[in-house]
């Protein structure tokens, strides 16, 4: 990741990881829901 988002804010996260985090995590879900049922 520091490769492609070499500059980070004081949290240590950019905006950018944090949206690429959240839509992976989405993603999983979506398919993780459907196979439990």
């Amino acid at each position: 990741m520091e490769v492609f988002f070499p500059k980070k804010s004081s949290d240590g996260f950019t905006l950018i990881e944090l949206m690429v985090v959240i839509a992976v995590l989405a993603i999983t879900v979506m398919v993780a829901v459907p196979s439990m049922r």
